[in-house]
């Protein structure tokens, strides 16, 4: 994997770049859909790739290693030919299931022990296992296996799972250089940095994660619940240690103003459900502002979703059909708000982008964080 930097802006620490993996080249900034199953909800692959127009998308390591399972996957040549994906894929690690599924877990040095929200089937997943449930996968970049800690937490708390999280980093990375990729392309490990919003511990987790020396790097525990000028503090810390020369993933993140603001703190790489879950419940993200499509309001409205997206769908649907469809329950009602969502987002770091190559990003950035959340 390869990482250079195209330009940096002139008024923040926004930059620029390529991302260069086996299946293909990534311009940062840059959000990656979630495909959590083996596919991005209600989205076929070709709408990924338009009109869409992503670039790099997610799997999810503990919902795949339960269904389909590893034998699957591993038969059909790993996820992007059993879903037929041919770009990039990013997979986390299932530390955030270990942050979201507490009642059914149990955190321990070995590993995590959990019961399958399917069956209720018990099972354990250590370090090692994650990197090899990774490998079997297939993702291009994989993460490191750590705990997610919630907010708020306390600070003897996040210290104990953060030094955990440091020595299953390196169990974590003895495995992966112990192992070779498996389907004839490269695979790459992230690890991963937290420390809950104790600037101490963030500012120890960031040099410990610095000295690992791998491609790339993470900073997870963030978009929990915090507020987000305490998102954006830690972010920023962070981002001042972490080295410059290597992609910086925030996890988990977010609004556009939330993905903003990261990218001029120097992040260039995103993920969050937000785009495709407000969908399916009727919320649009528009380049004016945020539209509830379940309002009463839009019902006898016909002009375009979206009129200044760059997606004919955004712009030859109109808003009177996306509420009747909602209305109605119908599933392309789903489906159309996903599109226009995720379509929104990719435009939204391709705009960013072409601003920090311009040199104009930071201006541009200010007007855009006061537009985005008008709700309309």
């Amino acid at each position: 994997m390869k990482f250079t930097r195209i330009a940096v802006d002139n008024l923040s620490k926004a930059r620029a770049s390529v991302l260069s993996t086996d299946h293909g080249n990534i311009e940062t900034p840059i959000f990656m859909p979630v495909g959590t199953r083996a596919t991005v909800k209600t989205i076929r692959q070709e709408d990924l790739i338009d009109p869409i127009k992503a670039q790099i998308i997610l799997g999810n390591t503990y919902h795949l290693y339960l269904r389909p399972g590893l034998e699957v996957l591993q038969g059909a040549g790993g996820l992007h030919k059993f879903m037929n994906w041919n770009g990039p894929i990013l997979t986390d690690s299932g530390g955030y299931q270990v942050y979201s599924l507490s009642s059914t877990r149990k955190i321990k040095e070995e590993g995590v022990r959990f019961q399958s929200h399917i069956d209720g089937s018990k099972h354990m997943i250590s370090p090692e296992d994650a990197m090899d449930i990774q490998r079997t996968i297939g993702a291009d970049i994989i993460m490191a296996f750590d705990e997610c800690t919630p907010w708020p937490c306390d600070f003897k708390y996040a210290k104990k799972s953060m030094e955990m999280t440091h020595r299953w980093l390196k169990r974590c990375c003895d495995r992966f250089d112990q192992t070779d990729s498996l389907y004839g392309y490269e695979q790459n490990l992230f690890p991963i940095v937290q420390g809950s919003t104790y600037p101490e511990l963030r500012k120890q987790s960031a040099e410990f994660i610095a000295e690992q020396g791998r491609v790339g790097n993470a900073i997870g525990g963030l978009s929990v619940g915090e507020p987000a000028e305490e998102m954006y503090k830690m972010t920023e810390l962070v981002c001042n240690i972490l080295p410059e020369d290597k992609p910086r993933y925030l996890m988990g993140v977010g609004t556009p103003i939330n993905i903003l603001e990261n990218i001029a703190l120097g992040i260039d790489m995103f993920d969050c459900v937000m785009p495709t879950r407000n969908a399916r419940h009727g919320l649009l993200f528009t380049w004016d502002g945020i539209i509830n499509i379940r309002n009463k309001k839009w019902a006898n409205d016909f002009t375009p979703i979206d009129a200044n997206s760059e997606s004919p769908l955004s712009q030859n649907h109109t808003k009177a059909y996306l509420y009747h469809l909602n209305k109605e329950q119908e599933m392309l009602g789903a489906s159309i708000a996903s599109i226009h969502n995720l379509t929104f987002y990719l435009e939204l770091v391709r705009e960013a982008r072409k601003h920090i190559i311009e040199g104009d990003f930071y201006q541009w950035k200010n007007k855009m964080v006061a537009q985005l959340g008008t709700k309309l």
